[in-house]
């Protein structure tokens, strides 16, 4: 289905209640209620139980990609694009919890979906779990990454940033600063700054 746009969100007060509303009606044939949505970003995920007539139940998955605006020349505010689960949607970031009200299916389509949803929400959960690197702290990845000046490095000391949480990485061969985007993707490990003894120190 293409992208459908509108003036405005018809009283409600979020997209997500406005399209809950909109996968929540009762037709001749069968009966459709969302039983849990979020929005992640910009994109709507829901899990939606059709009853038909004959008492057949379906939980199945739908994903709406949205926009909004506020200086649209037509003067539409909001737009919805939505899919289900069967197309094989590309976003793949739905909540466990929506994940876990659907029943079973034999679309490879909505399978193979499923699957990558929760291999996301695993590999979320394997990042959170992962130490936080702090200044004066040394960072290892397990994979080198390949600079501009065709080395490899896989080894940094952690800088605190003065413009935001994420941590700068400065090369301890060249003390050049560089920041690594989505560093937390990546496999690492954290060497905490030696101690050195007081004799030693002393000496």
């Amino acid at each position: 289905m293409g992208w459908l746009f509108m003036r405005d969100l018809g009283g409600f007060a979020t997209p997500r209640s406005y399209l809950d509303n909109q996968f929540t009606y009762q037709r001749d044939t069968h009966r459709l209620t969302v039983l849990a949505s979020a929005m992640v970003g910009s994109t709507y995920y829901a899990a939606c139980e059709r009853i038909d007539d004959d008492a057949d139940r379906l939980v199945f998955a739908i994903v709406c990609l949205t926009k909004t605006s506020t200086g649209a020349r037509d003067g539409c505010t909001f737009g919805f694009k939505d899919m289900d689960e069967t197309v094989g949607p590309n976003e793949s970031e739905c909540p466990g919890a929506i994940l876990d009200e659907l029943t079973e299916t034999d679309s490879e389509y909505a399978l193979a979906w499923r699957a990558r949803c929760r291999a996301n929400l695993l590999a979320r959960k394997l990042d959170r779990a992962k130490p936080t690197p702090k200044p004066g702290q040394t960072i290892i990845f397990d994979e080198p990454m390949r600079f501009s000046d065709g080395s490899d490095r896989t080894r940094f000391e952690v800088v605190a940033n003065p413009k935001g949480k994420t941590p700068l990485f400065r090369d301890p061969e060249s003390r050049l600063l560089c920041r690594i985007p989505a560093f937390r993707k990546r496999a690492y490990r954290i060497i905490h700054p030696a101690i050195v003894p007081k004799d030693a120190a002393s000496g």
